[in-house]
């Protein structure tokens, strides 16, 4: 089970986050109260442990923002909603996450991996569940939106996600994560993704 934590603000909550084996932490660069700046996001990616994937959030972003990001945090994933990559230049070397929502539609060609996220960003609001169990069934979905330690284990049985993405379901308020929630989020995920196998 590939599981991200977004919304990186502090050292503190990298270091929760790594502690307990996440795939990849993300960083804010959109409206939001996680947003960081690209020199605060590579400040803090030096506490992101080795083979842990930095993924840059955006959303309807400028290309010198894009430039810059790159520039600066170097990250291993810029994500962003789909459409947004066909105005956007990227290196060559840049790997894309596209993220869909139920309410959009769907590409044409769909990428092998995809997030799927609920109606707004961020917001803690659950998607569209059975949506996004129909595009698992195809591709390399990571489920956002709405999730925490108490419905994690539904939505994984539920929709059969390659990965979860989790933001506001681990925070003591907007903005700051608690390392306690994240380790309780990443428990119940990875006792869920093993029940699941064993079925």
């Amino acid at each position: 089970m590939f599981i991200k934590i977004c919304g990186m603000t502090t050292p503190e909550a990298i270091e929760a986050a790594c502690s307990v084996g996440v795939n990849a932490v993300g960083f804010v660069f959109a409206p939001s109260p996680r947003r960081v700046t690209p020199e605060d996001a590579a400040k803090l990616a030096a506490y992101v442990a080795p083979g842990v994937l930095k993924i840059a959030v955006t959303q309807h972003p400028e290309q010198a923002l894009v430039d810059e990001i790159f520039a600066t945090l170097a990250p291993d994933y810029l994500q962003t909603d789909a459409q947004d990559f066909d105005e956007l230049n990227l290196p060559a070397h840049a790997r894309r996450l596209p993220v869909l929502r139920a309410s959009q539609e769907r590409p044409a060609h769909l990428p092998r991996r995809v997030l799927f996220e609920g109606p707004v960003s961020g917001a803690g609001r659950v998607g569209d569940w059975a949506a996004a169990a129909e595009l698992a069934a195809q591709i390399e979905l990571i489920l956002a939106g709405g999730l925490n330690a108490t419905n994690v284990a539904d939505a994984i049985a539920r929709v059969r996600p390659f990965g979860i993405d989790v933001s506001s379901g681990v925070e003591r308020r907007p903005g700051i994560k608690d390392p306690a929630k994240i380790q309780a989020f990443v428990r119940a995920a990875r006792h869920a993704a093993r029940e699941r196998q064993a079925t």
